[in-house]
């Protein structure tokens, strides 16, 4: 099974401000609640490994997740994917301009290699994507 999530957020500034907080993958990864930690793996800024603990039974232990931004459009569009033994994630980050700043849509897509990813994704994807709405907006001095 895959889990699929969708989320749009207006952000009160230009996609310009917003792509520069997007295109970096530790502020993509830092909000998220089961990353421990990541490393930077080049310095190209589009691959990453995250580290993560998910509390799920049959994983007792820290996943590496290898992540490479696959697409960048500048200010418009960043997808990476990430790839480990237990998961595959594709995230999107789509910027449109408005006439209060910018459209936002989040789009995660997580596909389990072990029971009961998905089960775990599917009840806490909407909060992952609440952390990485608050760090944005706390990165830009505004309030959420």
């Amino acid at each position: 099974m895959t889990i699929r999530v969708e989320r749009e957020v207006a952000v009160p500034v230009p996609p310009e401000r917003v792509w520069e907080y997007l295109v970096e993958p530790a502020n993509r990864a830092r909000p998220i609640s089961v990353v421990t930690d990541f490393e930077l793996d080049d310095e190209t800024g589009r691959n990453a490994t995250w580290h993560i603990r998910l509390p799920i039974p049959l994983i007792d232990r820290t996943i590496a997740i290898e992540t490479e931004d696959v697409t960048r459009e500048p200010p418009e569009y960043v997808k990476f994917v990430g790839r480990s033994k237990v998961m595959h994630v594709v995230g999107e980050h789509e910027l449109e301009r408005t006439e209060e700043g910018t459209r936002l849509t989040n789009r995660f897509t997580v596909e389990g290699r072990v029971p009961g990813v998905e089960r775990f994704f599917k009840r806490n994807l909407e909060a992952e994507f609440d952390n990485i709405e608050d760090a944005l907006f706390e990165d830009l001095g505004l309030h959420h």
